[in-house]
């Protein structure tokens, strides 16, 4: 009788795949989330209830709240109610806004491929 031959794995050699993704671009933070984040550090920081600024704004608590998670892209007008009810001016709102959009994002202005500033306003542009 024969022995039977012992079993050998197949080598198979390996072929390069295609290359990794790669890592998606980081996501342009939105700018309600933002302003949500100041009008809430700002609230918290006064000590105030959302009922109250809501109350003192004259715009719902619920849409207060929804604003502030940056659930609701809110209008100028309701963004300047709850900014004035915090003692802030809409100028203020948005400044504090965009140094956030700095901070989150690590950048400091928008430059030109000449490295200065391409605005006058360092980087904040409203529109309407």
């Amino acid at each position: 009788m024969t022995t039977p031959a012992p079993n050998r794995a197949r080598v198979i050699p390996l072929r390069p795949g295609p290359p990794p993704d790669p890592a998606p671009a980081p996501r342009e933070p939105l700018l309600r989330d933002l302003v949500g984040d100041v009008l809430r550090r700002e609230r918290l920081a006064q000590e105030r209830t959302l009922k109250d600024v809501a109350d003192t704004a004259r715009i719902s608590m619920p849409y207060l709240s929804e604003v502030e998670r940056g659930r609701k892209e809110a209008s100028s007008e309701v963004l300047a109610a709850a900014a004035q009810a915090l003692g802030l001016g809409l100028g203020d709102l948005l400044t504090r806004a965009h140094g956030e959009l700095v901070r989150v994002t690590g950048r400091r202005t928008a430059t030109t491929a000449r490295g200065v500033s391409g605005s006058a306003h360092n980087g904040l542009c409203l529109a309407a």
